[in-house]
Parts: structure tokens; C-alpha cells; sequence
């Protein structure tokens, strides 16, 4: 009998039931519950119940099995039969949504963008949806780096938002707009767009959950750009304002009580993510500032709630911030000498990106930049080199870039015999190489005082310290040296801390202050035999074989090690 009224007949109610016994077994049993939903149009049922049938088994399909053929048949046909129904908006744009959603998993992107226009186009009278079809090809403009189609979408949005009488959703476009106009380095429109949101946030009076996740989303981007900038001292208010916000989150209970304006029905993230973001700028503040101790401490409470949140939840953002994590943390290790834990963490990063191709896409160039730190590290230079240059090949981020080829200058710089590579690669940095060198580290010193960038203070402190004494100014090189100790001690850094503890015992001999000289060397003998023995455990490691790839996917097993191939003596 088909079903031709109003009320669902007991047959359709029956199989649906079914169904949704089968799918929420444990395990699913994703057979049945498709062979249920099949058994519906053998009743020729009318077309809602088609259309929706076909909505509900393209998900399935989409979702839980690997039969993307019948999963886009399906899909389409939804999208098609509720185009010509009235009054069917949920249907309707549910299929658009996840029939687009589908296509861009497939590389089919083309495909996606005249569904998701059609829907926006159809959908204004249905503001859930016209906000949430808006955000969804907005994100797939940001996938393929078109940020300009994406900020005009994201404006469209926001305008929209304001005249549905959506203070809350108007701010989550245009703080999307701002995270974006961030991204492309269009700070002329960041700063007017930060305080018009900055504005609308504190005035505006609802949810509370709400408010805090919104006030988070803004302060996550005023303390971001204010690390874009290095400016890791000024940024400390807003970095604390943030802490405290995310503290108050965690004591909000979530409200049941969903928004009357169905414009408003969106949140920004959950509550756990945002806590794991905010444990993330706080490793990215604690890096730059050369607090390293700070940001292992964190890095590890952000990687332990990771862990929680990855059995329950497969969001792809989280392993993004794992990634992030990790990349910071490597730096951190490879800075206080501890290079076989960095190899280790290396190798976790690229078992993360074996699993996600577009994570891999996005971090391919940062993977091959660490890889080349770390040979730097256990003087394989020819290695760092060949990293370097992958890299370089990977990336049109400017301020990547520009770290990637300052590190391979100062491969060229240690190798000695580079200078035609050297000059060519200094000219590419900065045309006029021919400044006063001095004046520009006593320059360098002054911003990184200013900001508090304490590792940058101690580099520059102890370069300015080995020029003066190759000069033989011994007392102004002390004045430097002695500084850069106490730094490089405190955060730790074991570079500086070799470095600085050899210019001490060179200028106490030097001056004829033995005993001193003597206490230098013993510092400096220590600092030695910690980094040799970290450079053995390191290159013994099966993971060390990664400094030989430059090309594809990372591998995912390592031949064993037999022992270190490289110069001890490079190091010192």
C-alpha cells in the first residue's frame, strides 16, 4: 500500500525503526540498516518520504562505508526530488550540505560550488540554513587558499546576520573574516574589523556560554597577531584576559535552552577544544618568549587532553592541534638539547600526517623544515641542506620562507667553503647585505629587550660578546658573555650555553684569571659530554633515517640504526 496521506504509514515507521536499531548497534550493523532503508521504495512511497529515504541511505553510505558511487547516487537524487517540494527546507538543504561535503572529500570540488550556491540562493527565507550554507562554502573557498571569495562570503554572512536580529552570529562571520584577513597579512583591515568585534562582544547580552566562547574566539586573534608581530610583551593582558576566560567557561554549565533566533543556532567550538586552543597560544607565547620549561609544561597538558578527546571524537581539527603541539615542542628540544626526544616527536608528526592527506598538504613544508633543524643539530649538513630545499619548494608563506633560507645560510656559514651559495642566498633575504654589523645587533638587542624575547637577547648578547673579543675589547665582551649565560641558563638554552661557557674560558685566560678560566672549562666539558651523548642516542635511533627523506609521503617504518654516522667534533 503507498503511503499517500499526511501521517507515516506503519510499514515506513516500521523499517525506519529498524533501521535505526541496526545503525546504532554495537557494532553497527551497517548492512541491515541499509537493506531497511532500501525496502522503502518498494512500497513506491510519495515524494518526501523518497527524497528523505534517499537523504538518510547517502548518509549512511557516505558515512559508515566505502561505496561512494551508490552514496552519490543517493545524495543526488535527494537534492533533486526536494528541490521540487515546498515547504521541505530541512531535507532540502541537509542534502545540499552533505551532498557538497561529499564532493570535496572526493576532489570534486567543481561539483560542490553550484550546489552549495543554489541552496544559499533558495535559502534566505530559512536563516539556520542560509547562515550554515554560507559558512560551509566560505570554508571551501579557505580550503583551495581562495581567501578572497571567502572574506566576501563571510561579509555576506555577517550582513545577513545583522538584519535576522543575530548579534551572536553576525560576531562568528565577521571574527571568521578577521581569523582570514589575519591569515592573508591584511593588517590595514584586521585592526578596524578587531575593534568593531571587540565592540559588538562586550555589549552584547545572552547566553552566557556563549558570550565567553565568542570572547575567546577574539582574544584567540588579538593575542595571535600580536605573535605575528613578536610582540611577546605587550600581548601578556590579552594573553592573561584569555586565560581567565577560558577558566570561567569551564565553570558554565551548558544551557539546554536552544536560542529562539534560528539564526543563532551555531557555536564555535566545544568547550574542551577551546581549552586545548587556548594551552596552545600560551606554548606559542611561552616559545617566542624563551620561557621553554613553560611551554613543555603546557605542551604537555594540551597533548594530555588531546589524547582524551581523540577516543571519544575524530574532528580533524584536533589533529591540527596535535601537530602544531608537536612542531613547537620539537623546537623547544632540539633548543635545550634534548635532539633524540625531538626525532621522536618528528616521527610522531609524520605518522599524524600519513593518516590525513590534507594535513600532510598544509604541514609538509614545517615536517621538512624540522627535519632540517635537526641535522643542523647532529651536523649532518648535507642533509640539512637537502631538507632546507624541499622545503623551500613546499611553502609561499613569506615569514616560513624567510626562516627556512636564514637557517640554510647558516648551513653555508658552518660548511666554510659555500660563499658563492652564501652571497646569492644573502641576496635573495635582503639585497643590501652590506650593513654596519654591530649597529645591527645592538639594534636587534634593543626590540628583543623591549619585548622580552629572551632568546633572541641572548644570541645577540653572545655574538656581540665573540666579536669584541675577536676585537680585543675583553672587558666589553664580558659585559656581554656574562649576561648571555645567565639568559641562556635560565631558559635553558644549550647552544648558547656551550657557546657563551667556551667565549668565558678563552677571556679569563685571556685576561689571566685562572681559576675562572678553569670553572669555564668545567662548564663548558659538561655542556659537551650532556650534547655528545644526546647526539649518540639520537642518531642510533631507527627514526634518524628520516634526515634521508626530501620527497612523497613520510615513510612509516625505519631500518634500524647502528650507531652515529656523523662528525662529534661539528658540534663543539
Amino acid at each position: 500500500m503507498a503511503a499517500s496521506t499526511e501521517t507515516p504509514e506503519p510499514w515506513y515507521l516500521a523499517l525506519l525503526g529498524f533501521a535505526e536499531h541496526f545503525r546504532t548497534s554495537s557494532p553497527p550493523k551497517i548492512r541491515l540498516c541499509v537493506h531497511c532503508l532500501q525496502a522503502v521504495f518498494q512500497f513506491k512511497p510519495p515524494p518526501r518520504v523518497e527524497a528523505r529515504t534517499h537523504l538518510q541511505l547517502g548518509s549512511v553510505l557516505y558515512r559508515h562505508t566505502k561505496n561512494s558511487e551508490l552514496a552519490q547516487t543517493h545524495l543526488e537524487k535527494a537534492w533533486f526530488i526536494s528541490q521540487q517540494i515546498s515547504q521541505f527546507e530541512d531535507v532540502k538543504f541537509e542534502a545540499a550540505s552533505i551532498l557538497s561535503e561529499f564532493y570535496c572529500q572526493q576532489n570534486l570540488v567543481d561539483s560542490a560550488k553550484p550546489v552549495l550556491r543554489k541552496a544559499i540562493q533558495i535559502s534566505q527565507q530559512t536563516p539556520y540554513w542560509h547562515c550554515r550554507l554560507l559558512f560551509q562554502l566560505a570554508q571551501l573557498h579557505t580550503l583551495e587558499k581562495d581567501l578572497v571569495s571567502a572574506c566576501d562570503l563571510l561579509g555576506v554572512g555577517a550582513e545577513y546576520a545583522r538584519v535576522m536580529g543575530s548579534e551572536y552570529t553576525r560576531s562568528l562571520f565577521l571574527l571568521s573574516k578577521g581569523m582570514l584577513l589575519l591569515m592573508e597579512r591584511k593588517l590595514s583591515e584586521v585592526h578596524p574589523l578587531l575593534t568593531l568585534c571587540g565592540t559588538i562582544v562586550e555589549n552584547w547580552q545572552g547566553n552566557p556560554i556563549q558570550k565567553e566562547s565568542l570572547r575567546v574566539f577574539f582574544l584567540v586573534l588579538q593575542v595571535t597577531h600580536y605573535l605575528d608581530a613578536g610582540q611577546v610583551k605587550s600581548v601578556k593582558p590579552c594573553l592573561k584576559q584569555l586565560q581567565q576566560c577560558i577558566q570561567t567557561i569551564s565553570t558554565l554549565h551548558d544551557d539546554e535552552i536552544l536560542p529562539t533566533n534560528p539564526a543563532a543556532l551555531f557555536h564555535w567550538l566545544p568547550k574542551e577544544h577551546m581549552c586545548v586552543l587556548v594551552y596552545l597560544v600560551t606554548v606559542m607565547h611561552s616559545m617566542q618568549a624563551g620561557y621553554l620549561e613553560k611551554a613543555q609544561k603546557y605542551t604537555d597538558k594540551a597533548l594530555m587532553q588531546l589524547e582524551k578527546l581523540k577516543m571519544l571524537d575524530n574532528s580533524p581539527i584536533l589533529s591540527t592541534f596535535q601537530v602544531i603541539l608537536l612542531e613547537h615542542i620539537i623546537m623547544c628540544r632540539l633548543v635545550t638539547g634534548h635532539k633524540a626526544t625531538a626525532l621522536q616527536e618528528i616521527s610522531q608528526v609524520c605518522q599524524l600526517c600519513q593518516q590525513s592527506p590534507r594535513l600532510f598538504t598544509n604541514h609538509a613544508a614545517q615536517l621538512h623544515t624540522l627535519l632540517g633543524l635537526y641535522c643542523i643539530s647532529v651536523n649532518c649538513m648535507d642533509n640539512a641542506e637537502a631538507q632546507f630545499t624541499a622545503a623551500l619548494q613546499m611553502t609561499t608563506h613569506q615569514e616560513l620562507w624567510t626562516f627556512i633560507v636564514t637557517n640554510l645560510a647558516s648551513v653555508y656559514i658552518r660548511e666554510g667553503n659555500r660563499h658563492q651559495e652564501l652571497y646569492s642566498l644573502l641576496e635573495r633575504i635582503n639585497p643590501d647585505h652590506n650593513f654596519p654589523v654591530r649597529r645591527f645587533l645592538r639594534e636587534t638587542l634593543k626590540m628583543s629587550n623591549a619585548e622580552d624575547l629572551n632568546r633572541l637577547t641572548a644570541c645577540s648578547l653572545v655574538l656581540l660578546g665573540h666579536i669584541f673579543f675577536v676585537l680585543g675589547n675583553h672587558r666589553e665582551s664580558n659585559n656581554m658573555v656574562v649576561p648571555a649565560m645567565q639568559l641562556a641558563s635560565k631558559i635553558p638554552d644549550m647552544s648558547v650555553q656551550l657557546w657563551s661557557s667556551a667565549l668565558l674560558k678563552d677571556l679569563n685566560k685571556a685576561c689571566g684569571n685562572t681559576m675562572d678560566a678553569h670553572e669555564a672549562a668545567q662548564m663548558h666539558q659538561n655542556f659537551s659530554q650532556q650534547l655528545l651523548q644526546d647526539h649518540i642516542a639520537a642518531c642510533s635511533l631507527p627514526e634518524h633515517n628520516l634526515i634521508s627523506w626530501t620527497d612523497g609521503l613520510p615513510p612509516v617504518q625505519f631500518q634500524p640504526q647502528n650507531g652515529p654516522t656523523t662528525s662529534l667534533a661539528g658540534l663543539l
